[in-house]
């Protein structure tokens, strides 16, 4: 996927968040956000565990995890605040997520969700450091690849370090250690 910049989300209601949050707020981090349904079996059963599973193995420093709640069926059993809410408590999940706010025209497709014309649940996104949505996948995805993904998308904002780069002097400093200059003989 060509990069391109990700659609705001628009988001009725946080949960888990002190405040809203907005895709500018992450600037610098990378984005994994999921979108899912708390009656679609495979968000219960895959997505939503994969993205605990990466919001433990990675820093928050380099990664935010965020969940969008983008409900398109059955809006009655699970399209109001306090479902959502019910959903979150019971699940006890790690990060915060968001209401995909309902189309004000009384639409099936929630704003979000159709900004980024999803195919349904679980979709996957993924945000680098500037915003760019870079991956966009409907369905669950393999945890291998998707840890890739997101570790390529963190190793581009950062500077490797040389290889063998030691700071000047004697000892061991920065992670190497130099040898001590021997006098000649």
């Amino acid at each position: 996927m060509a990069p391109r910049p990700a659609p705001e989300w628009r988001v009725a209601e946080w949960f888990g968040a002190p405040a809203p949050i907005t895709l500018q707020s992450f600037r610098g981090r990378v984005v994994l956000a999921v979108a899912f349904q708390m009656l679609c079996p495979g968000c219960v059963a895959h997505a939503l565990p994969q993205a605990s599973r990466a919001r433990e193995a990675f820093a928050e420093s380099d990664l935010a995890v965020i969940g969008l709640h983008t409900v398109f069926e059955h809006h009655a059993a699970q399209g109001t605040k306090e479902a959502l809410a019910a959903f979150l408590h019971e699940y006890h999940l790690g990060f915060p997520v968001g209401l995909d706010a309902p189309d004000p025209e009384g639409g099936p497709l929630p704003l979000t969700m159709r900004a980024y014309r999803m195919e349904g649940t679980p979709t996957t996104l993924l945000i680098d450091r500037r915003g760019n949505l870079r991956m966009q996948a409907f369905g669950h995805l393999d945890d291998m690849r998707l840890g890739a993904a997101i570790a390529t998308l963190i190793a581009e904002g950062t500077v490797p370090e040389t290889l063998g780069a030691a700071e000047e002097g004697e000892g061991c400093a920065a992670g190497a250690c130099r040898v001590e200059p021997q006098a000649a003989d």
